[in-house]
């Protein structure tokens, strides 16, 4: 593990995998359900042949948990990102997020293009349609308050069984358990932070249509098919992206890269080819 230090003075803890093998790295951005323990079937996948870095947001140790609210938001999201390819000399990288991370992974494509070779956005989207933002503001807001009250752990065991991570439960209850582990060691303090900084105060995606229209990125959109907020906003953003493709995995929730590992991996393997 290595340490980078964002312009704001927060220490990221990053890891770095895999030789170095002249070509660009995959930068994997994490979900607000997980760390960088949620890419561990894509790292031992790719790590054998290419770089590959995976980095805790700011609010999930070992990375710091700065305290001020003000220091969460998209934009601290994307500079962390592009403070983690500064830190390692990276000039552009191959970036997946999945989630929360794959809103990072977006927000970073738009503003620095330059440092994007191609994009992996899965399950992107919740509570973005226009139809949703409010209630998805509430129920973020209320996340943030109940770990703030209960803990961790409690939310954890709320949260971690929501009917998009359940297929993640039917389909491996190894990884799912991993899933409530990875989740009930949230910093409750860092957790709600991001929960009112980073996902509640987040713009909709349906209001940058005009923006997103202009991303010259080559992007993979992934989404499962029970993951029914994501899946809209899926078919708004293939619709509206200039050079993106859409997966859509069967029987698949909002977690598809530890659901379909295999898949996953292959669908990312395409990209690069």
């Amino acid at each position: 593990m290595t340490a980078v230090l964002t312009p704001d003075g927060v220490e990221l803890a990053v890891q770095v995998h895999g030789p170095d093998d002249g070509k660009p790295p995959i930068l994997f951005v994490h979900e607000f359900g997980g760390d960088h323990r949620s890419w561990a079937p894509q790292v031992a996948h790719f790590a054998a042949r290419r770089r590959c870095v995976t980095y805790d947001a700011r609010g999930y140790p070992p990375s710091a948990v700065p305290t001020d609210p003000a220091a969460y938001s998209q934009d601290h999201a994307v500079a962390d990102a592009v403070a983690v390819l500064d830190g390692l000399g990276i000039d552009r990288a191959v970036v997946v997020g999945n989630s929360m991370g794959g809103f990072a992974t977006l927000h970073l494509g738009l503003r620095h293009p330059d440092r994007c070779v191609a994009l992996v956005v899965a399950g992107c989207g919740y509570g973005a349609h226009p139809d949703h933002t409010e209630a998805f503001r509430a129920d973020a807001l209320a996340l943030a308050d109940a770990y703030e009250r209960e803990g961790s752990a409690a939310v954890a065991a709320d949260y971690g069984n929501r009917p998009s991570r359940r297929p993640l439960r039917d389909r491996d209850p190894a990884a799912h358990d991993e899933h409530l582990r990875v989740l009930a060691e949230h910093d409750p303090v860092g957790a709600a932070l991001t929960m009112r900084g980073v996902q509640a105060s987040r713009p909709s995606l349906y209001a940058l249509r005009d923006e997103l229209a202009t991303l010259a990125v080559p992007i993979l959109l992934v989404v499962g098919d029970t993951d029914r907020d994501a899946l809209d906003a899926n078919l708004m953003l293939a619709a509206t992206l200039p050079d993106a493709g859409l997966a859509v995995l069967p029987r698949t929730g909002h977690l598809t890269n530890l659901e379909l590992p295999d898949v996953f991996n292959r669908l990312v393997e395409d990209l690069l080819a």
